[in-house]
């Protein structure tokens, strides 16, 4: 073999023929094969529809118990905004099996934009590994869920994915992302013959009052039932603060009276990730409120789409509940205090 360890990254949904191509690859020149699998504390959505441990077992599904024996599977989680701890992240996994620079390698697909990632580990070799598997991730969920027949996906997953296709999709879980999907595509519907794509603009309150942050529970789509940050799209005639507050006021009906909530921002942030939201380039400004602590928590009331509210400890937070980025705003805005 040319190396000890063959390091492939990746979110892997779902994992599809040029995946596995690439791991095939990967097997040949390596003496072992770290698959390190993104977004694995996340809840389903759009984007990320199979759990970690659903993703791992389809990788493993294509490959003999002896060759299992050679491949490793280890969770790396999203961390949005802070590429250092991302890239600490993936250094730990990889140090964690083999402890010196030496015979390691990066593998992955040879594509447009892949650069930047390979360039954020120097100390390793890299080779990238072109194929002609057609279709991306991407692709295949937007076939998957717009209800496009499934045997079109035939010749780009595996065969024991595809063998699970008709049972996931008529779950639960799948009718509840096939609906999230045309509500998506209803939505986007609003903007279909515009010159250009619409960036939207909204706007979050990150609340902290004794070691709290204020959450809501969403009552429609997207996300509907996920914990969120009070927030949503700003109104023509008002700034960013003023839709801060409204809609921090709208959606909790908090006991703080509105200048008391403006004195307490203790910063403002813009979150652009082009992805963080399914209805498209979504750019939010964030406004952290610390509260004076007091022995009581302000009271609050759920309003408008809210299902309800409620204080939660900042060390109960947890990504595989949360909307959208807000768990990574959250992280952001407070300094990045709390574990990720």
């Amino acid at each position: 073999m040319d190396y000890e360890l063959a390091v492939y990254f990746g979110r892997f949904q779902p994992f599809h023929l040029g995946h596995q191509y690439i791991v095939d690859k990967a097997l040949t020149i390596a003496d072992q094969v770290l698959i390190l699998i993104g977004s694995p504390f996340e809840p389903r959505s759009l984007r990320n529809p199979w759990l970690y441990q659903e993703r791992e077992a389809m990788i493993r599904n294509c490959y003999t118990p002896e060759e299992n024996k050679r491949i490793i599977c280890k969770p790396v989680r999203d961390i949005r905004y802070n590429d250092t701890l991302w890239i600490s992240q993936i250094q730990k996994a990889v140090y964690g099996h083999h402890n010196t620079d030496e015979g390691v390698t990066l593998v992955g697909r040879q594509k447009m934009g892949t650069g930047y990632y390979t360039s954020l580990f120097p100390q390793w070799n890299n080779i990238p590994i072109a194929h002609d598997f057609d279709m991306t991730g991407t692709e295949i969920r937007d076939h998957l869920f717009s209800g496009k027949p499934l045997s079109a996906l035939k010749d780009q997953i595996p065969e024991s994915l595809f063998a699970a296709l008709p049972g996931f999709m008529s779950s639960a879980d799948g009718k509840s992302l096939i609906a999230e999907y045309e509500f998506i595509r209803q939505y986007k519907k609003g903007w279909e013959n515009a010159p250009f794509e619409p960036t939207h603009v909204t706007v979050d309150a990150v609340v902290i009052q004794s070691g709290h942050v204020l959450l809501i529970e969403r009552g429609a789509m997207p996300g509907k039932g996920l914990w969120a940050l009070p927030g949503g799209f700003i109104s023509g005639n008002e700034t960013l603060l003023e839709a801060t507050i409204r809609k921090l006021r709208e959606e909790t009906k908090i006991k703080v009276p509105a200048p008391v909530l403006k004195g307490s921002i203790k910063g403002s942030s813009v979150f652009d990730d082009p992805f963080r939201s399914v209805r498209g380039r979504t750019i939010t400004h964030a406004f952290h409120i610390e509260l004076r602590e007091e022995s009581e928590l302000p009271k609050i009331k759920g309003g408008g789409e809210t299902s309800r509210c409620f204080w939660l400890p900042v060390g109960q937070l947890d990504s595989s509940k949360m909307f959208e980025d807000h768990y990574f705003i959250i992280q952001k805005m407070l300094g990045g205090v709390y574990a990720y």
